[in-house]
């Protein structure tokens, strides 16, 4: 499974993300479009005209922002989500 984390460099939302990956040990891609109009305009095109971040993708697939991550978070279903991608079930 492939996760792609746009983000700044100043957004505590994308650290918060990004630290709850990472204790999960979930491996993800992260594309800094602090200084680079041209990435956020990929980004919000790719996410249906978000301008905020993080903006979160699996296989390419638009998840959402952290609010998005926390909730599958809490809700088990993060966990379930990457073993069912990750072992191939």
């Amino acid at each position: 499974k492939k996760i792609t984390l746009y983000s700044t460099r100043t957004c505590g939302f994308c650290r918060a993300a990004k630290s709850l990956l990472d204790n999960k040990g979930i491996s993800y891609k992260e594309i800094d479009i602090s200084s680079d109009p041209e990435l956020r305009g990929q980004m919000m095109t790719k996410a249906n005209g978000s301008r905020t971040v993080p903006q979160i993708f699996i296989n390419d697939a638009h998840l959402g922002g952290f609010s998005d991550l926390y909730s599958l978070q809490q809700s088990g279903t993060l966990d379930k989500l990457w073993e069912i991608n990750v072992c191939g079930k």
